[in-house]
């Protein structure tokens, strides 16, 4: 089918529901990728052995990968994490998920500073630019289990909003101004 994404309401409710404005505001792919999020739709049951996802690291550079679990029965301190992966923040790399099992949200800001949810599934691959203020949630399955690429070494560090003054930030807003 292809990933999902909308604009949120302000609703402080229970971060793992839809959120959706009323009337529903889809944003599609091509919105997405005005702000750098690129995205692939993949098997995720052959993900050991799958070539689309070995093109994909080849051409990305994406040398490390590891599997998180996150579920209360797989991650330590699991509510904390969730929290914690929820708070706005920025990387100086891409960030590079690859959902094998469950579901999830990945929110990120437009141009306007509004909220877009992604609704992630199995087979979703989404790529963050670095300098991008996102964060993450899973929704009320309450489960994913993910593949996490880089390009080198992983880094795990967030910098939480406000991050304005990183280098990074600057260059990811540059390059919104040409889309």
């Amino acid at each position: 089918m292809g990933i999902e994404a909308w604009y949120m309401d302000s609703s402080d409710e229970d971060q793992r529901k839809h959120h959706r404005l009323n009337p529903n505001q889809p944003v599609s792919l091509d919105e997405l990728k005005k702000l750098g999020v690129c995205y692939w739709k993949l098997n995720a049951d052959i993900y050991k052995t799958d070539p689309e996802l070995e093109n994909i690291r080849k051409d990305k550079g994406y040398s490390y990968m590891d599997i998180i679990a996150i579920h209360k029965d797989t991650l330590p301190n699991f509510e904390e994490k969730l929290k914690m992966f929820y708070e706005e923040h920025l990387h100086l790399d891409d960030e590079i998920r690859y959902i094998l099992e469950g579901q999830a949200y990945f929110d990120v800001r437009d141009k306007e500073d509004r909220w877009i949810r992604i609704a992630m599934s199995k087979g979703d691959l989404i790529t963050l630019p670095a300098g991008i203020y996102h964060r993450f949630t899973l929704d009320e399955t309450n489960y994913t289990k993910a593949l996490r690429l880089f390009v080198g070494e992983p880094v795990w560090k967030a910098y939480n909003r406000p991050a304005d003054d990183f280098k990074i930030r600057q260059k990811y807003i540059a390059s919104l101004q040409g889309s």
